[in-house]
């Protein structure tokens, strides 16, 4: 499977670019997104792929960023939701804030994104919750796979997670003080990033 393409860009249209490498010209469906991070027609570009394999045709997918790579893959699992559709939502909203809508729960976000009901933005958030919280989990551990023991170093790695939600500094710091004020119990990082995270979502 193709995972990465490098090359220059033969054409560049809204819904896909044509990425010339050596001769050889690749047609990559892009999110708008990506579109608008391209350079120049003749310029180098390099994306991250998602190959979609069907009986009569390879679809290619590319991404400017890993994250939205990530996300492509993640809501194309999702009972109902297509290829087309998943670029849709990426088209109509950052990889960060979709990223803390489907984590906080945020229904009401979702729904802004156009062609996202209610019904498929709670699709989202039951399937693709548990999966990025957990994936934000396994990105704030040591190399050791042992969270730290102190609760000052579990709300750095808490608030840091939010922050690379795309939370500003001063509002994901209000939402962990909420938390912890909230609780009486020392939380583990799991228990306490949820917990943040449903004050997030209001």
């Amino acid at each position: 499977m193709i995972a990465l393409i490098s090359g220059k860009i033969a054409y560049k249209g809204i819904s896909h670019v044509i990425i010339d490498v050596q001769g050889v010209g690749y047609r990559v469906f892009i999110p708008l997104t990506t579109f608008y991070e391209l350079p120049e027609t003749g310029e180098p570009i390099t994306l991250h792929i998602h190959t979609n394999v069907k009986q009569d045709a390879i679809n290619l997918f590319g991404f400017y960023t890993i994250q939205e790579r990530d996300l492509f893959q993640l809501m194309i699992s999702v009972s109902g939701i297509g290829p087309k559709m998943s670029m849709n939502i990426l088209s109509g909203i950052s990889a960060q804030e979709l990223l803390g809508a489907i984590s906080g729960g945020n229904v009401g976000k979702l729904v802004k994104i156009p062609g996202v009901g209610k019904k498929m933005a709670e699709r989202l958030v039951l399937e693709l919750k548990e999966k990025i919280i957990k994936k934000m989990m396994l990105e704030q551990t040591p190399q050791t796979g042992v969270l730290p023991d102190a609760g000052e170093l579990i709300m750095e790695d808490v608030l840091s997670a939010l922050v690379n939600l795309g939370y500003k500094n001063n509002v994901a710091q209000d939402a962990l003080n909420k938390a912890l004020h909230s609780s009486e119990e020392q939380l583990e990082m799991d228990q306490l990033l949820k917990k943040t995270l449903k004050f997030l979502a209001g």
